[in-house]
């Protein structure tokens, strides 16, 4: 998946924590919101601010999606409170291959 692709699959999908997200669609997405706050934050860090409250919901379907994809809950992205260790955690679990899992959305036979 594209970078382009990426970003807009991520924003088409803003609440979406159904489904999968690919390893490139999501670090894409995630290289595009670092490198529009670092931007915004150097025009003005309120700007900055909005953008970013405005794609945390976006961000985290991405992050539950991904971590769909290695067969784990979204839930674990609660990960992220605890300091170090659960980031390291998070970040070994986002990073992996996607494998067979219980997330993919199945095509429903008629």
């Amino acid at each position: 998946m594209t970078f382009t692709e990426s970003i807009s699959t991520c924003f088409r999908k803003y609440a979406t924590f159904e489904g999968t997200a690919s390893r490139s669609e999501y670090w894409w997405f995630w290289l595009f919101l670092v490198l529009v706050s670092v931007g915004l934050n150097i025009v003005s860090e309120q700007l900055s601010a909005i953008f970013s409250l405005a794609t945390l919901l976006p961000s985290i379907a991405a992050g539950a999606r991904r971590l769909h994809d290695t067969d784990r809950s979204g839930w674990w992205q609660l990960l992220m409170f605890l300091p170090v260790v659960g980031w390291i955690v998070l970040l070994v679990f986002e990073v992996q291959e996607g494998r067979p899992n219980r997330y993919e959305v199945q095509a429903v036979a008629a």
